[in-house]
């Protein structure tokens, strides 16, 4: 009786200490993920042999099938107007030197012609400054105080 106590409860040593900040506690419980929604796994994802990953880039680069790849020289688009900033904001920094005509002619164009897109914010910008012109005038006229 006694060989079995001394070989189970005395004999053994104590567990060390831990140190350190950054080890953690031995005793401790792994961090389990706390909060709303908890993780499961994928919809449609048994316990099954997963499929291997995909090999990214295994073969280099390749096109894809039935794309065609334009070679050659790249094309230049032509230069815009007016020194290169367009029609449209040309109007639009003309406009506040003559009294915002050039703005309800942009607008005009804007709404009654085919653009070349890289025009069209000037465009627009030239009919959003005669839209707050048109408001101005409006209330303008219209205040008592005269």
């Amino acid at each position: 009786m006694s060989d079995g106590k001394k070989g189970t409860r005395y004999n053994q040593q104590p567990p060390p200490p831990p140190y350190g900040t950054f080890q953690g506690v031995v005793n401790h419980p792994p961090p389990t993920a706390i909060g709303f929604p908890q993780p499961v796994p994928p919809p449609g994802i048994s316990g099954g042999p997963h499929p291997p990953p995909p090999q990214f880039y295994a073969h280099g680069y390749q096109t894809v099938p039935g794309y065609a790849v334009a070679e050659g020289r790249p094309v230049r688009e032509a230069r815009l107007p007016c020194c290169g900033i367009g029609f449209g904001w040309f109007l639009f920094i003309i406009g506040f030197f003559t009294v915002g005509i050039p703005w309800y002619l942009a607008a005009m164009l804007l709404v009654c012609s085919r653009l070349d897109p890289r025009e069209k914010p000037g465009y627009v910008a030239s009919t959003i400054a005669a839209v707050i012109a048109t408001i101005a005038v409006i209330f303008g006229l219209t205040s008592m105080d005269s």
